[in-house]
């Protein structure tokens, strides 16, 4: 089962795709990819290693062009034109920084390249998470590093923020430091914020959209309040996930031999006596698309046979 996109007017949304494709040699990273992000929203971006996620995010900070279909950002084609890179910030995973400038050459160079550069929120921030501006970037910690690549992005005042497994390599108290400055800085300036991540408790604590890729397509999209509403886990006498009604999608199934566990898409109550019918949390929802095969150029919704397990 299907569960359509709502059209949006592009003043609504901050990044839309249409059968987006990229392909790398005989490889497609992305295929049929699908998706809006709209405005105001934190979303939360997460699929496998190789699932495509940097592509996609590349693709929509102007860094590599779509091999297929479109891509457009704050409702303007990507990166084309200077005023729309400068609604856009960008923070890579690797939070590429020139380590023998000062954190105060950062900022210089910062205010000189973005005409919207917001120099009292470059230095308040700087000052309130304590980095020393004379020090060198190649001698701060991972942690210090991010801070700083967020303040850069940041102060350039974006519409749109993209962050690129930001946190993958901080360690708990920093990743969380990072996590918060980011809330409190969407939170006061409304911006909207693509944010790829492993770490789905992260997730959980600051995004309010949802995308799941596998294998380069968009197998889930949209709020995340929605889509946990929509999610059953049921359990029951053993039974052919594919006997359900067909209202109900059917992302994953377990069987033993007596006792069948289906996840389940829905918007209907599920009223059958026989299953126990559960809410599920986040990481238990976007582990089963993970876990879930899809054809070939699939989209969200087009999807092969759920996963099976058991016996």
């Amino acid at each position: 089962m299907s569960f359509p996109l709502q059209a949006r007017e592009p003043a609504d949304v901050a990044l839309q795709t249409r059968k987006l494709g990229k392909r790398f040699g005989r490889r497609w990273a992305l295929s049929g990819c699908t998706l809006q992000v709209p405005a105001g929203r934190v979303a939360g971006l997460v699929g496998r290693n190789g699932a495509g996620k940097t592509t996609l995010l590349h693709l929509a900070v102007g860094l590599t062009r779509p091999s297929a279909g479109s891509i457009s950002v704050l409702g303007e084609e990507v990166a084309a034109t200077p005023a729309q890179l400068a609604r856009v910030g960008f923070v890579a995973q690797e939070t590429p920084l020139y380590p023998t400038l000062t954190v105060a050459e950062h900022l210089r160079f910062g205010a000189a390249l973005n005409p919207r550069w917001d120099e009292a929120l470059a230095q308040a921030r700087i000052a309130r998470i304590g980095l020393d501006r004379g020090q060198r970037t190649g001698t701060l910690s991972g942690g210090q590093r991010a801070q700083l690549a967020l303040t850069l992005a940041i102060a350039k005042r974006p519409r749109l923020l993209v962050l690129d497994e930001p946190v993958a390599n901080l360690d708990p108290l920093a990743r969380r430091e990072f996590l918060q400055g980011l809330m409190e800085f969407t939170a006061e300036h409304e911006v909207s914020v693509v944010l790829s991540s492993h770490l789905v408790a992260d997730l959980e604590r600051v995004c309010d959209y949802l995308i799941v890729l596998t294998d380069g397509c968009v197998q889930l999209c949209g709020e995340v309040d929605e889509l946990l509403a929509t999610h059953r886990r049921l359990s029951g006498p053993r039974r052919d996930g594919a006997r359900l009604p067909g209202s109900r999608q059917v992302i994953e199934e377990t069987h033993t031999a007596r006792q069948s566990t289906l996840l389940v898409r829905t918007q209907e109550p599920i009223i059958d006596p026989t299953w126990t019918v559960e809410e599920l949390g986040l990481e238990d929802m976007v582990l089963a698309y993970m876990r879930a095969p899809v054809q070939a150029g699939g989209r969200a919704g087009d999807r092969a046979a759920p996963a099976r397990i058991g016996r």
